[in-house]
C-alpha cells in the first residue's frame, strides 16, 4: 500500500462530492451489497454516503478511503448520461 494511491483516492472522491455513486461492498462469505447513493462529505480518514431506499428513509453509511484501495468497497461515480461512468 503505497501513500500516493491513498492520496489520489481521497483526491478523487473530494472532487465528486455530491456526485451520485454505485457501491459495490464485500461483507465477507461471498456476500456482497449494491447500493446507489450520494457522496455526502469526505473528511481526513472517512467519506459519508447518503442512501434512500424505497421506504423514504435515509441512511447515511462512512467508508474510509483504505476500504476503496483494500477493494473491499468499489464505487462507481455516474456521471452525465452523455459521459462514461468513473470507477474508483
Amino acid at each position: 500500500m503505497e501513500k500516493n494511491d491513498l492520496f489520489q483516492i481521497k483526491r478523487c472522491i473530494e472532487s465528486s462530492v455530491g456526485a451520485k455513486v454505485r457501491l459495490f461492498s464485500d461483507k465477507g462469505k461471498k456476500k456482497s451489497c449494491v447500493r446507489e447513493g450520494i457522496i455526502e462529505n469526505s473528511y481526513p480518514s472517512i467519506f459519508t454516503v447518503r442512501i434512500e431506499n424505497e421506504f423514504e428513509t435515509t441512511r447515511r453509511i462512512s467508508f474510509s478511503y483504505t476500504d476503496v484501495l483494500t477493494k473491499a468497497v468499489e464505487l462507481v461515480i455516474c456521471k452525465d448520461t452523455n459521459k462514461k461512468s468513473q470507477v474508483i
